[in-house]
Protein backbone atom coordinates (compact mmCIF):
# COMPACT_ATOMS: atom_id res chain seq x y z
CA UNK A 1 0.00 0.00 0.00
CA UNK A 2 1.31 3.21 -1.07
CA UNK A 3 -0.23 6.71 0.51
CA UNK A 4 0.78 10.25 -0.39
CA UNK A 5 0.18 13.68 0.57
CA UNK A 6 -0.87 15.49 -2.72
CA UNK A 7 -1.77 18.71 -1.19
CA UNK A 8 -2.51 20.62 2.07
CA UNK A 9 -3.95 24.30 1.99
CA UNK A 10 -5.59 25.78 4.64
CA UNK A 11 -7.99 22.96 5.82
CA UNK A 12 -8.00 20.64 3.09
CA UNK A 13 -5.68 17.60 2.56
CA UNK A 14 -5.74 15.66 -0.45
CA UNK A 15 -3.67 12.14 -0.27
CA UNK A 16 -3.34 9.64 -3.33
CA UNK A 17 -3.76 5.81 -2.16
CA UNK A 18 -2.88 2.59 -3.85
CA UNK A 19 -3.23 -0.36 -2.91
CA UNK A 20 -1.48 -2.87 -5.21
CA UNK A 21 -3.83 -5.62 -6.84
CA UNK A 22 -1.59 -8.53 -5.39
CA UNK A 23 -2.51 -7.20 -2.33
CA UNK A 24 -6.24 -7.15 -3.29
CA UNK A 25 -5.61 -11.31 -4.28
CA UNK A 26 -4.36 -12.11 -0.84
CA UNK A 27 -6.87 -10.20 0.73
CA UNK A 28 -9.70 -12.01 -1.59
CA UNK A 29 -7.68 -15.62 -0.54
CA UNK A 30 -8.06 -15.02 2.80
CA UNK A 31 -11.74 -14.13 2.31
CA UNK A 32 -12.46 -17.10 0.33
CA UNK A 33 -10.82 -19.34 3.17
CA UNK A 34 -12.70 -17.55 5.74
CA UNK A 35 -16.17 -18.09 4.16
CA UNK A 36 -15.57 -20.97 2.53
CA UNK A 37 -16.15 -23.75 5.49
CA UNK A 38 -19.74 -21.83 6.00
CA UNK A 39 -20.76 -22.86 2.51
CA UNK A 40 -23.82 -25.77 1.52
CA UNK A 41 -22.78 -25.91 -1.97
CA UNK A 42 -24.94 -28.51 -4.29
CA UNK A 43 -22.77 -31.46 -4.76
CA UNK A 44 -20.17 -31.03 -1.85
CA UNK A 45 -19.93 -31.58 1.54
CA UNK A 46 -21.18 -28.87 3.78
CA UNK A 47 -17.99 -27.05 4.31
CA UNK A 48 -15.76 -29.10 1.97
CA UNK A 49 -16.47 -26.79 -1.39
CA UNK A 50 -12.95 -25.86 -2.71
CA UNK A 51 -11.65 -22.44 -3.11
CA UNK A 52 -11.29 -22.96 -6.35
CA UNK A 53 -14.92 -23.59 -7.03
CA UNK A 54 -16.00 -20.27 -4.25
CA UNK A 55 -13.95 -18.43 -6.70
CA UNK A 56 -15.46 -18.92 -9.69
CA UNK A 57 -19.25 -18.50 -7.91
CA UNK A 58 -18.64 -16.20 -6.14
CA UNK A 59 -14.98 -14.53 -6.73
CA UNK A 60 -16.47 -11.25 -8.12
CA UNK A 61 -18.67 -10.41 -5.08
CA UNK A 62 -16.08 -11.24 -2.64
CA UNK A 63 -13.90 -8.88 -3.85
CA UNK A 64 -16.14 -6.13 -4.12
CA UNK A 65 -16.34 -6.72 -0.58
CA UNK A 66 -12.35 -6.68 -0.23
CA UNK A 67 -12.51 -3.12 -2.29
CA UNK A 68 -14.88 -1.83 0.05
CA UNK A 69 -12.57 -3.09 2.84
CA UNK A 70 -9.96 -1.68 1.49
CA UNK A 71 -11.12 1.73 1.01
CA UNK A 72 -12.57 1.95 4.43
CA UNK A 73 -9.33 0.76 6.07
CA UNK A 74 -7.04 2.71 4.00
CA UNK A 75 -8.60 6.32 4.52
CA UNK A 76 -8.51 5.29 8.10
CA UNK A 77 -4.96 5.02 8.24
CA UNK A 78 -4.56 8.12 6.29
CA UNK A 79 -6.57 9.81 9.53
CA UNK A 80 -4.98 7.98 11.43
CA UNK A 81 -1.06 7.91 10.78
CA UNK A 82 -1.46 11.63 9.76
CA UNK A 83 -3.51 12.79 13.23
CA UNK A 84 -6.28 14.15 11.36
CA UNK A 85 -9.44 15.09 12.65
CA UNK A 86 -11.88 14.95 9.74
CA UNK A 87 -14.40 17.81 10.14
CA UNK A 88 -16.81 15.61 7.63
CA UNK A 89 -16.98 12.45 5.79
CA UNK A 90 -13.29 12.35 3.84
CA UNK A 91 -14.42 12.40 -0.20
CA UNK A 92 -13.16 9.08 -1.81
CA UNK A 93 -12.33 9.95 -5.88
CA UNK A 94 -11.37 6.37 -7.64
CA UNK A 95 -8.74 7.21 -10.00
CA UNK A 96 -8.63 3.40 -11.65
CA UNK A 97 -11.23 1.38 -13.31
CA UNK A 98 -13.21 0.27 -10.83
CA UNK A 99 -14.36 -2.99 -13.18
CA UNK A 100 -10.79 -4.07 -13.51
CA UNK A 101 -10.01 -3.59 -10.17
CA UNK A 102 -12.67 -6.16 -9.15
CA UNK A 103 -11.49 -8.32 -12.11
CA UNK A 104 -7.85 -8.21 -10.48
CA UNK A 105 -6.10 -6.86 -13.48
CA UNK A 106 -5.63 -3.49 -11.95
CA UNK A 107 -4.26 -1.52 -8.95
CA UNK A 108 -6.91 0.25 -6.51
CA UNK A 109 -5.97 3.68 -6.92
CA UNK A 110 -7.96 6.91 -5.09
CA UNK A 111 -7.80 10.68 -3.80
CA UNK A 112 -8.91 10.67 -0.38
CA UNK A 113 -10.47 15.01 -0.05
CA UNK A 114 -10.40 15.51 3.61
CA UNK A 115 -11.23 18.43 5.47
CA UNK A 116 -10.25 19.10 9.11
CA UNK A 117 -11.02 20.27 12.02
CA UNK A 118 -9.99 24.14 12.46
CA UNK A 119 -7.24 24.32 15.48
CA UNK A 120 -8.38 26.49 18.04
CA UNK A 121 -8.85 27.64 21.79
CA UNK A 122 -12.35 27.48 22.40
CA UNK A 123 -13.44 30.50 25.49
CA UNK A 124 -13.27 29.17 28.82
CA UNK A 125 -16.78 28.71 29.92
CA UNK A 126 -16.14 29.81 33.39
CA UNK A 127 -14.71 33.22 31.90
CA UNK A 128 -18.25 33.77 30.26
CA UNK A 129 -20.91 36.24 31.89
CA UNK A 130 -24.74 36.22 31.07
CA UNK A 131 -27.85 37.57 32.30
CA UNK A 132 -30.92 35.12 32.47
CA UNK A 133 -34.27 36.89 31.69
CA UNK A 134 -36.96 35.36 34.89
CA UNK A 135 -40.36 35.99 35.06
CA UNK A 136 -42.41 34.90 38.24
CA UNK A 137 -45.78 33.40 37.97
CA UNK A 138 -48.69 36.06 39.88
CA UNK A 139 -51.33 34.59 41.48
CA UNK A 140 -53.63 36.58 39.36
CA UNK A 141 -52.16 34.27 36.39
CA UNK A 142 -52.69 31.03 38.02
CA UNK A 143 -56.55 32.59 38.61
CA UNK A 144 -56.83 33.44 35.24
CA UNK A 145 -55.81 29.85 34.09
CA UNK A 146 -57.95 27.89 36.81
CA UNK A 147 -61.23 30.48 35.21
CA UNK A 148 -60.28 29.23 31.37
CA UNK A 149 -59.88 25.89 32.32
CA UNK A 150 -63.22 25.93 34.56
CA UNK A 151 -64.37 27.77 30.83
CA UNK A 152 -62.91 24.56 29.25
CA UNK A 153 -64.86 22.10 31.40
CA UNK A 154 -67.80 23.76 31.02
CA UNK A 155 -70.74 21.40 30.21
CA UNK A 156 -74.45 22.14 28.71
CA UNK A 157 -77.77 21.88 29.24
CA UNK A 158 -81.25 21.90 27.38
CA UNK A 159 -81.47 25.86 27.65
CA UNK A 160 -85.16 26.81 29.84
CA UNK A 161 -86.86 29.82 30.36
CA UNK A 162 -89.35 32.28 28.10
CA UNK A 163 -86.86 31.99 25.02
CA UNK A 164 -85.66 28.85 23.74
CA UNK A 165 -83.77 30.48 20.83
CA UNK A 166 -80.14 29.61 20.41
CA UNK A 167 -77.20 32.18 21.46
CA UNK A 168 -73.82 31.98 20.44
CA UNK A 169 -71.50 29.85 22.54
CA UNK A 170 -74.88 27.44 23.14
CA UNK A 171 -74.40 23.81 21.93
CA UNK A 172 -77.58 22.64 19.51
CA UNK A 173 -78.18 19.04 18.71
CA UNK A 174 -79.02 18.67 15.32
CA UNK A 175 -79.79 16.44 12.12
CA UNK A 176 -79.08 17.43 8.80
CA UNK A 177 -78.68 16.67 5.27
CA UNK A 178 -76.28 18.41 2.47
CA UNK A 179 -76.71 18.88 -1.00
CA UNK A 180 -75.18 20.58 -4.02
CA UNK A 181 -77.50 20.87 -6.92
CA UNK A 182 -79.87 19.14 -4.99
CA UNK A 183 -77.95 15.72 -5.03
CA UNK A 184 -76.69 14.45 -1.58
CA UNK A 185 -72.95 14.41 -1.27
CA UNK A 186 -70.67 12.08 0.89
CA UNK A 187 -70.20 12.82 4.50
CA UNK A 188 -72.56 15.82 4.14
CA UNK A 189 -75.46 13.54 6.34
CA UNK A 190 -75.61 13.70 10.03
CA UNK A 191 -78.17 12.75 12.55
CA UNK A 192 -77.81 13.74 16.40
CA UNK A 193 -74.53 15.85 15.79
CA UNK A 194 -73.44 18.30 18.18
CA UNK A 195 -72.58 21.66 17.28
CA UNK A 196 -71.18 24.74 19.40
CA UNK A 197 -72.20 27.96 18.22
CA UNK A 198 -69.32 30.02 17.06
CA UNK A 199 -65.99 27.56 17.43
CA UNK A 200 -65.72 27.52 13.72
CA UNK A 201 -66.37 23.49 13.44
CA UNK A 202 -68.53 24.02 10.54
CA UNK A 203 -68.67 25.76 6.88
CA UNK A 204 -68.08 29.40 7.22
CA UNK A 205 -71.48 30.91 7.94
CA UNK A 206 -72.82 27.95 8.49
CA UNK A 207 -73.22 28.35 12.44
CA UNK A 208 -74.19 31.96 12.13
CA UNK A 209 -77.28 30.95 10.52
CA UNK A 210 -78.46 28.90 13.57
CA UNK A 211 -78.32 31.56 16.08
CA UNK A 212 -81.99 32.23 17.04
CA UNK A 213 -83.13 28.80 16.16
CA UNK A 214 -85.36 26.79 18.82
CA UNK A 215 -86.13 23.51 18.98
CA UNK A 216 -88.33 21.85 16.03
CA UNK A 217 -87.36 24.53 13.92
CA UNK A 218 -86.30 23.52 10.40
CA UNK A 219 -84.39 25.38 8.07
CA UNK A 220 -82.18 25.08 5.20
CA UNK A 221 -78.25 26.39 5.67
CA UNK A 222 -77.26 27.92 2.57
CA UNK A 223 -73.34 27.91 2.00
CA UNK A 224 -70.37 27.83 -0.02
CA UNK A 225 -67.40 25.44 0.60
CA UNK A 226 -64.07 27.85 0.58
CA UNK A 227 -61.73 27.47 -2.67
CA UNK A 228 -58.89 25.53 -0.17
CA UNK A 229 -61.57 22.53 1.15
CA UNK A 230 -60.13 19.39 1.58
CA UNK A 231 -62.36 17.73 -0.60
CA UNK A 232 -61.58 18.80 -4.24
CA UNK A 233 -65.01 17.86 -5.51
CA UNK A 234 -66.99 20.08 -3.03
CA UNK A 235 -64.02 23.00 -3.11
CA UNK A 236 -66.21 26.73 -3.98
CA UNK A 237 -69.12 24.89 -4.50
CA UNK A 238 -72.47 26.39 -3.67
CA UNK A 239 -74.48 24.04 -1.21
CA UNK A 240 -77.53 23.76 0.86
CA UNK A 241 -78.19 21.60 4.26
CA UNK A 242 -81.94 20.81 5.19
CA UNK A 243 -81.55 21.08 9.14
CA UNK A 244 -83.59 20.18 11.56
CA UNK A 245 -82.69 21.53 15.68
CA UNK A 246 -83.63 19.01 18.06
CA UNK A 247 -81.95 20.53 20.96
CA UNK A 248 -80.90 24.38 22.22
CA UNK A 249 -78.43 23.19 24.94
CA UNK A 250 -77.08 26.65 26.72
CA UNK A 251 -73.09 25.84 28.66
CA UNK A 252 -72.58 25.49 31.79
CA UNK A 253 -69.27 26.86 33.39
CA UNK A 254 -67.92 24.44 35.75
CA UNK A 255 -66.84 25.93 39.63
CA UNK A 256 -63.21 26.39 40.38
CA UNK A 257 -63.52 23.72 43.18
CA UNK A 258 -62.17 20.71 45.05
CA UNK A 259 -64.61 18.85 42.50
CA UNK A 260 -63.31 20.03 39.64
CA UNK A 261 -59.83 18.50 40.54
CA UNK A 262 -61.14 15.47 41.42
CA UNK A 263 -62.61 15.44 38.10
CA UNK A 264 -58.96 15.93 36.84
CA UNK A 265 -57.66 13.34 38.81
CA UNK A 266 -56.24 15.82 41.54
CA UNK A 267 -57.01 15.59 45.43
CA UNK A 268 -57.92 19.23 45.95
CA UNK A 269 -58.56 22.76 44.37
CA UNK A 270 -54.93 23.54 46.08
CA UNK A 271 -53.03 20.96 43.93
CA UNK A 272 -55.00 21.78 40.81
CA UNK A 273 -53.45 25.38 41.48
CA UNK A 274 -49.81 24.48 42.35
CA UNK A 275 -50.37 21.85 39.01
CA UNK A 276 -51.30 25.42 37.11
CA UNK A 277 -48.40 27.55 38.18
CA UNK A 278 -45.92 24.94 38.21
CA UNK A 279 -46.80 24.18 34.56
CA UNK A 280 -46.77 28.32 33.62
CA UNK A 281 -43.45 28.27 35.80
CA UNK A 282 -42.10 25.72 32.82
CA UNK A 283 -43.29 27.70 30.19
CA UNK A 284 -41.61 30.70 31.29
CA UNK A 285 -38.38 28.65 32.22
CA UNK A 286 -38.06 27.40 28.63
CA UNK A 287 -38.37 31.17 27.12
CA UNK A 288 -36.03 32.00 29.69
CA UNK A 289 -33.36 29.16 28.41
CA UNK A 290 -34.41 30.07 25.38
CA UNK A 291 -32.72 33.83 25.51
CA UNK A 292 -30.02 32.75 27.76
CA UNK A 293 -29.13 29.95 25.28
CA UNK A 294 -29.19 32.85 22.16
CA UNK A 295 -27.14 35.16 24.70
CA UNK A 296 -24.52 32.55 25.09
CA UNK A 297 -24.65 31.71 21.14
CA UNK A 298 -24.00 35.32 20.72
CA UNK A 299 -20.91 35.09 22.99
CA UNK A 300 -19.33 32.42 21.66
CA UNK A 301 -20.00 33.65 17.43
CA UNK A 302 -18.06 36.79 18.73
CA UNK A 303 -15.36 35.44 20.60
CA UNK A 304 -14.07 32.81 18.11
CA UNK A 305 -13.08 33.61 14.53
CA UNK A 306 -11.05 30.81 12.45
CA UNK A 307 -11.39 29.26 9.23
CA UNK A 308 -14.30 27.34 8.33
CA UNK A 309 -14.53 24.06 6.88
CA UNK A 310 -15.28 25.16 2.69
CA UNK A 311 -17.55 22.06 1.92
CA UNK A 312 -19.35 22.15 5.77
CA UNK A 313 -19.97 26.10 5.21
CA UNK A 314 -21.26 25.20 1.79
CA UNK A 315 -23.88 22.17 2.70
CA UNK A 316 -25.31 23.88 5.69
CA UNK A 317 -25.72 27.24 3.37
CA UNK A 318 -27.49 24.34 0.99
CA UNK A 319 -30.07 23.36 3.61
CA UNK A 320 -30.59 26.88 4.24
CA UNK A 321 -31.23 28.23 0.45
CA UNK A 322 -33.10 25.41 0.10
CA UNK A 323 -35.88 26.53 2.30
CA UNK A 324 -35.66 29.82 1.42
CA UNK A 325 -36.90 28.90 -2.19
CA UNK A 326 -39.12 26.97 -0.74
CA UNK A 327 -40.51 29.78 1.56
CA UNK A 328 -40.06 31.93 -1.64
CA UNK A 329 -41.82 29.97 -3.69
CA UNK A 330 -44.89 29.73 -1.43
CA UNK A 331 -45.20 33.35 -0.63
CA UNK A 332 -43.62 32.73 2.68
CA UNK A 333 -40.29 35.24 2.63
CA UNK A 334 -40.33 36.94 5.62
CA UNK A 335 -41.06 40.81 4.86
CA UNK A 336 -37.85 42.57 5.28
CA UNK A 337 -36.55 39.91 2.51
CA UNK A 338 -39.54 40.70 0.37
CA UNK A 339 -37.54 43.15 -1.92
CA UNK A 340 -33.89 41.83 -1.45
CA UNK A 341 -32.03 40.76 -4.55
CA UNK A 342 -31.51 36.90 -4.71
CA UNK A 343 -27.58 37.97 -4.53
CA UNK A 344 -27.97 39.93 -1.09
CA UNK A 345 -30.34 37.06 0.13
CA UNK A 346 -27.55 34.76 -0.49
CA UNK A 347 -25.36 36.79 0.88
CA UNK A 348 -27.02 37.09 4.41
CA UNK A 349 -27.87 33.23 4.33
CA UNK A 350 -24.41 32.28 4.01
CA UNK A 351 -23.31 34.23 6.45
CA UNK A 352 -25.93 32.45 8.55
CA UNK A 353 -24.82 29.19 7.47
CA UNK A 354 -21.07 30.61 8.75
CA UNK A 355 -22.19 31.34 11.87
CA UNK A 356 -24.21 28.25 12.46
CA UNK A 357 -21.04 26.11 11.60
CA UNK A 358 -18.74 28.21 13.71
CA UNK A 359 -20.83 27.43 16.40
CA UNK A 360 -21.25 23.93 15.74
CA UNK A 361 -17.63 23.56 16.00
CA UNK A 362 -17.28 26.00 19.26
CA UNK A 363 -19.81 23.89 21.06
CA UNK A 364 -17.95 20.54 19.42
CA UNK A 365 -14.75 21.36 21.17
CA UNK A 366 -15.86 22.39 24.04
CA UNK A 367 -17.84 18.93 24.28
CA UNK A 368 -14.61 17.07 23.37
CA UNK A 369 -12.76 19.19 25.91
CA UNK A 370 -14.88 18.54 28.64
CA UNK A 371 -15.78 14.74 27.99
CA UNK A 372 -19.42 15.28 26.70
CA UNK A 373 -21.05 12.11 24.84
CA UNK A 374 -24.60 11.13 24.22
CA UNK A 375 -25.07 7.79 26.00
CA UNK A 376 -26.86 4.49 24.82
CA UNK A 377 -29.73 5.17 27.12
CA UNK A 378 -30.17 8.94 25.69
CA UNK A 379 -30.18 8.03 22.25
CA UNK A 380 -32.64 5.19 22.99
CA UNK A 381 -35.11 7.87 24.76
CA UNK A 382 -34.81 10.04 21.93
CA UNK A 383 -35.50 7.34 19.29
CA UNK A 384 -39.03 6.19 21.47
CA UNK A 385 -40.13 10.08 21.86
CA UNK A 386 -39.88 10.11 17.93
CA UNK A 387 -41.65 6.85 17.32
CA UNK A 388 -44.18 7.49 19.81
CA UNK A 389 -45.78 10.41 17.72
CA UNK A 390 -46.34 7.81 15.14
CA UNK A 391 -49.14 5.73 16.84
CA UNK A 392 -49.51 2.74 14.85
CA UNK A 393 -46.71 2.67 13.10
CA UNK A 394 -44.25 3.36 16.25
CA UNK A 395 -42.53 0.13 16.27
CA UNK A 396 -41.75 0.27 12.40
CA UNK A 397 -40.29 3.94 13.11
CA UNK A 398 -38.21 2.68 16.54
CA UNK A 399 -36.86 -0.41 14.28
CA UNK A 400 -35.97 1.94 11.17
CA UNK A 401 -34.17 4.49 13.00
CA UNK A 402 -32.10 1.66 15.05
CA UNK A 403 -31.42 0.58 11.36
CA UNK A 404 -30.03 3.98 10.21
CA UNK A 405 -26.91 5.56 11.81
CA UNK A 406 -27.65 9.02 9.58
CA UNK A 407 -31.13 9.46 11.49
CA UNK A 408 -29.97 8.30 14.73
CA UNK A 409 -26.62 11.33 13.97
CA UNK A 410 -29.86 13.63 13.30
CA UNK A 411 -31.33 12.94 16.74
CA UNK A 412 -27.64 12.70 18.50
CA UNK A 413 -26.77 16.35 17.42
CA UNK A 414 -29.27 18.20 19.40
CA UNK A 415 -29.25 16.07 22.37
CA UNK A 416 -24.72 17.00 21.98
CA UNK A 417 -25.34 20.70 21.95
CA UNK A 418 -27.94 21.01 24.97
CA UNK A 419 -25.44 18.68 26.84
CA UNK A 420 -22.55 21.28 25.94
CA UNK A 421 -24.59 24.21 26.18
CA UNK A 422 -25.85 22.96 29.93
CA UNK A 423 -22.23 22.35 30.79
CA UNK A 424 -21.17 25.40 30.21
CA UNK A 425 -24.38 27.05 31.95
CA UNK A 426 -23.16 25.15 34.91
CA UNK A 427 -19.24 26.63 34.36
CA UNK A 428 -20.75 30.54 33.42
CA UNK A 429 -21.61 33.27 35.82
CA UNK A 430 -25.11 33.51 35.31
CA UNK A 431 -26.84 36.52 36.98
CA UNK A 432 -30.82 36.65 37.18
CA UNK A 433 -32.96 39.73 36.23
CA UNK A 434 -36.84 40.18 36.43
CA UNK A 435 -38.56 41.42 33.53
CA UNK A 436 -42.25 41.39 32.53
CA UNK A 437 -43.78 38.92 30.99
CA UNK A 438 -44.28 41.20 27.49
CA UNK A 439 -40.12 41.62 27.48
CA UNK A 440 -40.05 37.47 28.19
CA UNK A 441 -41.81 36.51 25.30
CA UNK A 442 -40.83 39.25 22.86
CA UNK A 443 -39.01 37.79 19.96
CA UNK A 444 -35.05 38.71 19.40
CA UNK A 445 -33.68 40.02 16.05
CA UNK A 446 -31.03 38.26 14.64
CA UNK A 447 -27.90 39.99 14.88
CA UNK A 448 -26.97 42.57 12.34
CA UNK A 449 -25.87 41.26 8.86
CA UNK A 450 -27.54 37.71 9.47
CA UNK A 451 -30.88 38.52 7.47
CA UNK A 452 -34.21 38.03 8.76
Amino acid sequence: MQIVEKSGEGLSRVYGVTVPAAELATRLEARIAEVAPQMNVKGFRPGKVPAAHVRRLYGKALMGEVVEQALNETTQKVLDDNKLRPAGQPELKPSSDMEKVVAGGEDLAFEVAIEIMPDFEPIDPAGIELTKPVYKVSDAEVDEALAELAKQARTYEPRKGKSLKSKDGDQLLIDFVGTVDGVEFAGGKAEGAELVLGSGQFIPGFEDQLIGAKPGDELVVKVTFPEDYQAKDLAGKAAEFATTVKEVRAPVDAEADDELAKRLGLSDLAALKELLKSNLSGRYENSSRFKLKRALLDILDTKHEFELPPRMVDAEFAGIWQQVQADKAQGGLPPEDADKTEDQLKDEYRKIAERRVRLGLVLAEIGRKNEVVVTDQELTDAIMREARQYGAQAQQVFDMYRQRTDLQAALRAPIYEDKVVDLIFGKAKIEEKEVSKEELLEEDDLPEGYGG
